[in-house]
């Protein structure tokens, strides 16, 4: 075996866990839940036949309910990753910039406390909090601030609230490293040129940051696209989500069929919508990026 033949093969070596877990738990679970989409539910107490392959499945997937779902999961998921980037930048920033290193690793811990609990047991406390009888609702009823009981528990604004406290650390944590990588020199540099604090965050930081906060967006997006925890506990059928339907479908319905298809579907939908916000970055990127040049050419002519 030649020097090169073993090199390669110590490389695949020691990628070996890495390929070994995305096949058994991302490729072979995908795979299955295609798989799953082309069959049937044969009768009331079987989930699903695959002994007919057809594309019924994916007919009843796309009707007018499951399309509706969708565009209003698709409306939580954009207006919570839009809130947790607006609630991440300037935190991300103060711990990366205003506070001392020494503090830095207590407040990432702090961050980091919610994923300490359940997903689950962390979303029945907001509905705890947010039930008409509980002790949110009696202490503003107290300092005079409502009139009664507040009615936001099962509504899309408790889902909305839900989803933006589940899934902000997700945001906070590339979104400070990015930060945190960039350091204070360009910045800095920035103010010594004569940028005010403004425009040093506008042309200086937020670029710096802008890898930072596309993974956030992608951590925050993509999961809360597909969950269905926070809107079955917080908003009830006014916060219905399509996670809900896909699990409906294998949990209540036994139809695995049909909730593969749903699956599948919302992965498609997930990829498009990602692929098309890229598209409409770069193009308004590759715009600034022109318009910079136009600027720089006449100011040099």
């Amino acid at each position: 075996m030649s020097r090169f033949s073993r090199k390669s093969a110590g490389v695949a070596a020691l990628s070996f866990p890495t390929w070994a877990y995305m096949v058994f738990f991302f490729v072979i679970p995908v795979a299955l839940v295609i798989w799953y989409s082309f069959g049937y539910k044969p009768d009331l107490f079987t989930a699903h036949s695959n002994d007919i392959l057809s594309l019924d499945r994916y007919f009843e997937a796309t009707d007018p309910t499951f399309i509706s779902t969708f565009w209003n999961t698709l409306q939580i998921a954009g207006i919570g990753t839009l809130i947790c980037l607006v609630i991440g930048v300037p935190f991300a920033y103060w711990m990366a910039v205003k506070v001392p290193a020494k503090w830095r690793g207590l407040l990432i811990a702090l961050v980091l406390v919610p994923f300490w609990t359940n997903f689950l047991v962390r979303t029945l406390g907001w509905q705890i909090m947010l039930a008409p009888e509980g002790f949110v609702s009696d202490a503003l009823q107290n300092m005079h601030l409502i009139g009664g009981p507040i009615e936001i528990l099962y509504t899309r604004a408790a889902v909305q609230l839900g989803v933006v406290y589940n899934y902000l650390p997700l945001m906070i944590l590339p979104l400070f490293v990015a930060l945190d990588r960039a350091g204070v020199s360009l910045r800095e540099a920035s103010r010594d040129l004569g940028a005010n604090r403004w425009r040093t965050m506008w042309q200086v930081t937020l670029p710096l940051a802008a890898p930072g906060i596309a993974s956030g967006c992608l951590l925050v997006f993509i999961p809360l696209m597909g969950d269905y925890i926070t809107a079955s506990v917080l908003g009830g059928a006014q916060g219905n989500m399509v996670g809900q339907l896909v699990a409906n479908q294998f949990n209540s319905a036994q139809n695995w069929a049909l909730g593969s298809a749903m699956a599948v579907v919302l992965m498609l939908f997930i990829m498009i919508t990602v692929a098309m916000v890229g598209v409409c970055i770069l193009i308004v990127r590759l715009i600034l990026r022109y318009n910079r040049r136009v600027l720089i050419e006449e100011s040099a002519a």
